[in-house]
């Protein structure tokens, strides 16, 4: 199915991609309303050009990057931003390529990254365990597909 026999898809998308400039715009001043503006013009370019919903995304990023926002207003902002490119990207394909294990990941994601920034840690060397941590992520979710 396409999105001419599935309307609500880009509707949802487009909802989506302005939920995500919003918490990343709350409280900007300046020129980072006019990134905000840019990636509000990129959502809505986004309806009709797929790769302006990437740019959309990107922007609101800088957006974040630049306003001082809150770890729960970004966390908003990043999770509507992986709603907005499922759905957006979803567009020419079956509708059921946002799945409910996608949105729990998402959601899941979103939750620690909160609950990671709640807690002051001093810990400098926490990065360097990043890498094989993720690399033992990976390795586990992958061994059922390696026999």
């Amino acid at each position: 199915m396409t999105v001419a026999a599935q309307p609500g898809t880009r509707i949802v998308s487009t909802a989506a991609g302005l939920l995500m400039v919003v918490p990343a715009a709350a409280g900007a001043r300046g020129p980072v309303l006019v990134g905000a503006a840019l990636a509000v013009v990129a959502v809505v370019a986004g309806i009709v050009v797929r790769p302006a919903a990437t740019l959309a995304v990107l922007l609101s990023l800088s957006v974040l990057t630049l306003a001082d926002v809150s770890p729960v207003l970004a966390a908003l902002s990043g999770l509507s931003a992986t709603g907005y490119l499922a759905a957006r990207h979803a567009v020419r394909t079956p509708a059921d390529v946002v799945t409910v294990p996608t949105v729990i990941a998402a959601v899941g994601f979103t939750f620690v990254g909160v609950v990671a920034t709640s807690f002051p840690l001093q810990l400098p060397w926490l990065p360097l365990a990043a890498p094989p941590t993720l690399f033992g992520i990976y390795a586990l979710a992958t061994r059922p597909y390696l026999r």
